[in-house]
């Protein structure tokens, strides 16, 4: 059985408003003793399915987390002649938009076609982007193969499998998310250092064909031991649901999401080319970006298993505090590279926190049954402002050692003003429930 952990907010139907106005007529709201009988078995093959989950997580946002790395190449070899920065910077960004702007097609599909059917569609985009990446010839195949297609493929992944856990687990979904998203880590971990070595020896090319290769013989692996539990849950799987955008609970959520993603993506894509701006050499800029996942690989799953303790919304809001005090405190002081590894490190421990806690927060605030409408129109929403993170950090970069001071800034602002947003959702009831009884008090 399920139950409200200490920080969170007990989920409501986002049909009804959050000023205490009557829901619409023809929209019932989830009866609350349905939702805390869905009989979750906290273990099991969900274990099986976390595992398969941790893989897919690394296959695609750890890929992803390496692009710090195809940036610094494509920066410092000039690879591609004529092209701007900020036309590099967005491809990143275009990856990381897409996996979350095709989140209603990618719910849609699994509804329609089921989990097998979509992740095959993942695989098959993800493979075939790389494989054609390493023909690329001109910048624009680049934005089409790495940063397009190969954003749909992690999107048919990552998106399709996120909402299954929660399905597995109640009282361990925290840590068991978290274990999850490590992959994050442990994936951008591998091919950041994997990444950067090939390049040196064998080429972009076949950088790019050696990791289709190995992604798409994980994901397949992965896709035939994943199993879901959609006949007992009765998930909700709507596309795109407006009516969220009525709830102030669900927009405290998505600006925190929003947030939290800007800092994210602007730390983890600059931290190399950042470590070249000091001063270091090509192999110790891999190793930052490998330190920065090594660090989401101890930390998401930490982050989860005091989640389940504290609070999920609680825990979310001290991992977003402290990514604000390491940008704005740690990472402004980096100008050498033992402040950078310690920044990465630290920095990673916490600020990528956002991306497994998203879920479980959604839970406690809406229940599991509306976990896959709720992540559609939030993963949706926030490919706005990651599409342009990196594209604004390089804006903001400047000549000299201090050329990543306004990063830096922007990036602890952003965390902080997540933590803000975490802050008014956590005491939401009593700030509303004031509000009621100041305008029962003037009406009086």
């Amino acid at each position: 059985m399920s139950r409200v952990m200490p920080g969170s907010v007990k989920h409501s139907e986002p049909t009804e408003s959050d000023e205490g106005q009557n829901a619409q007529p023809n929209i019932r709201p989830i009866p609350q003793e349905k939702e805390e009988n869905l009989n979750i078995p906290d273990g099991g093959y969900g274990w099986v399915v976390v595992i398969c989950q941790l893989l897919i997580t690394a296959t695609t946002w750890g890929v992803n987390g390496s692009f710090g790395v195809f940036l610094d190449h494509y920066l410092t070899t000039n690879a591609f002649p004529g092209t701007s920065k900020i036309a590099y910077a967005f491809i990143g960004g275009l990856s990381i938009s897409q996996i979350t702007l095709v989140a209603p097609l990618v719910t849609f599909s699994a509804r329609i076609l089921g989990i097998r059917p979509t992740l095959c569609v993942g695989i098959v985009f993800e493979t075939a982007s790389l494989i054609a990446a390493s023909y690329a010839s001109k910048t624009w195949h680049l934005i089409v193969t790495q940063g397009l297609l190969f954003g749909w493929g992690c999107s048919f992944l990552y998106i399709g499998t996120y909402g299954i856990i929660p399905q597995w687990f109640s009282t361990k979904n925290g840590v068991a998310t978290g274990i999850a998203a490590s992959g994050s880590g442990l994936g951008g971990l591998i091919f950041s250092l994997g990444a950067r070595k090939m390049i040196s020896q064998l080429g972009l090319p076949w950088t790019f064909r050696i990791i289709a290769i190995a992604t798409g013989v994980v994901n397949s692996i992965c896709m035939a031991l994943m199993r879901h539990r959609n006949m007992e849950i009765q998930p909700r799987q709507h596309a795109f649901d407006y009516r969220l955008l009525k709830s102030v609970k669900f927009i405290l959520i998505l600006i925190w999401i929003c947030c939290s993603g800007l800092g994210y993506t602007v730390v983890l894509f600059s931290l190399p080319n950042n470590a070249i701006n000091i001063g270091a050499t090509a192999q110790q800029a891999a190793t930052v970006g490998a330190m920065a996942n090594l660090g989401m690989a101890i930390g998401r799953p930490v982050v989860g298993y005091f989640s389940d303790r504290v609070g999920r919304i609680n825990m979310s809001a001290i991992a977003s505090i402290l990514s604000a005090i390491f940008a704005l405190c740690l990472w402004t002081s980096g100008t050498s590279y033992g402040v950078l590894i310690a920044f990465a490190i630290l920095g990673g421990l916490v600020f990528g926190s956002f991306w497994p806690m998203t879920g479980p927060v959604l839970v406690d605030v809406f229940g599991t049954r509306m976990l896959p409408t709720t992540l559609s129109v939030s993963w949706t929403l926030v490919s706005i402002p990651t599409a342009f993170a990196e594209a604004i950090a390089l804006t903001l970069r400047r000549d000299g050692k201090s050329a990543y001071l306004f990063v830096q800034v922007f990036a602890g602002c952003m965390f902080l003003a997540a933590t803000i947003a975490l802050v008014i959702l956590r005491f939401w009831p009593l700030v509303n429930q004031y509000g009621k009884r100041a305008k029962v008090n003037q009406s009086a």
